[in-house]
């Protein structure tokens, strides 16, 4: 199974958001040395407690600070942004690495209604053209000249670079097809809601096209995980990230406990069986249990690749976790 890493940035309780991305820094140089097979920078606007606001710059220096692993973005928020634009970035980023990048986006904001405001300097921005803007950006990285005046006629530089993979992000089925038409990989975030099926899967895959940035169909499921030698140990570790995302589905957001406040976080019977409901977001165990669950998964969806991504209040105890994986999975 190929493994990979999706990083939020995220700024745990006392430390600061130039850690959080220094943090980011040090996994992608470990995940390397692992065998991980990429690494992606989420895209968050507007969250004190998440620092991942310019996955492309932060890719530009992870892919600086590493051989193997390819680089990329889950996702540019495409909202907010010119195909060109887009375009114009990773075309950049895989001159610099050629045959490590990859150009993922996703439809959704990354952000509150405020923060889609600002970004759009308090203009309504377009939202229902995603599609539309992700096989725009696809033509212009590829040195297509896409229809009409708007995009046919400034070409996005550099041109003749080795192509970056294309790829779309997804949580609950509805681009499946979408994406397999435009020749991209598919993303799906099982951490977001649980909802992962074998008929979304296998529409992406009967209905895949190529494209000039993706030869064949492929799939990675994106997994939140903590692990630990031991269950009681990454049930320890688990219980801050299972009471944020108590606290999310109650329309909160905030920054995370330490495990030792979440262990006397006042939780009531019903909260402990939401925690237990949200777990199929959240694999929680030592490292065999959760890798021959992931093995399971891939067995039962098919999918090409399990990306993890994991939060556990201490770096050390993060780095952890990739490193427990590697071993049971690479």
């Amino acid at each position: 199974m190929r493994l990979s890493v999706l990083d939020q940035a995220p700024v745990t309780k006392g430390n600061t958001g130039v850690d959080a991305l220094k943090n980011a820094e040090e996994l992608a140089i470990l995940a390397d040395e692992l065998g991980y097979h990429r690494m992606w920078m989420a895209e968050h606007h507007g969250i004190g407690s998440v620092v991942s606001s310019a996955p492309e710059i932060t890719a530009a220096r992870l892919a600086s600070k590493t051989e193997n692993l390819r680089i990329g973005t889950g996702g540019v928020m495409m909202m907010h942004y010119s195909p060109l634009k887009m375009a114009e970035v990773f075309k950049t980023l895989s001159a610099f690495s050629p045959g490590r990048i990859d150009f993922g986006v996703g439809r959704a904001p990354g952000g509150d209604g405020n923060a889609i405001y600002a970004l759009s300097e308090g203009m309504r921005p377009g939202m229902d053209n995603m599609y539309e803007k992700f096989q725009i950006a696809m033509q212009l990285i590829s040195d297509e000249k896409p229809e009409g005046r708007l995009y046919g006629t400034t070409p996005a530089v550099p041109e003749d670079i080795t192509l970056p993979e294309a790829w779309m992000l997804g949580s609950s089925g509805n681009s499946a097809i979408e994406t397999a038409k435009m020749g991209a990989g598919y993303s799906f975030a099982q951490f977001f809601n649980g909802q992962l099926s074998k008929g979304i899967l296998d529409a992406y895959r009967d209905n895949f096209e190529p494209s000039t940035l993706m030869e064949k169909p492929e799939i990675n499921v994106c997994y939140m995980v903590t692990v630990a030698e031991t269950r009681e140990e990454a049930e320890y570790q688990a219980l801050p990230q299972d009471i944020s995302g108590l606290w999310l589905s109650q329309g909160k957001i905030g920054q995370s406990l330490t495990p030792e406040e979440a262990k006397d976080y006042p939780l009531t019977e019903m909260d402990k069986i939401k925690i237990q409901q949200r777990r199929p977001m959240h694999i929680v165990g030592s490292a065999k249990e959760v890798a021959d669950k992931l093995r399971a998964e891939q067995e039962k969806y098919g999918f090409d690749e399990a990306m993890i991504v994991s939060i556990p209040h201490a770096q050390e105890t993060r780095l952890n976790v990739y490193k427990l994986l590697a071993d049971e999975l690479l």
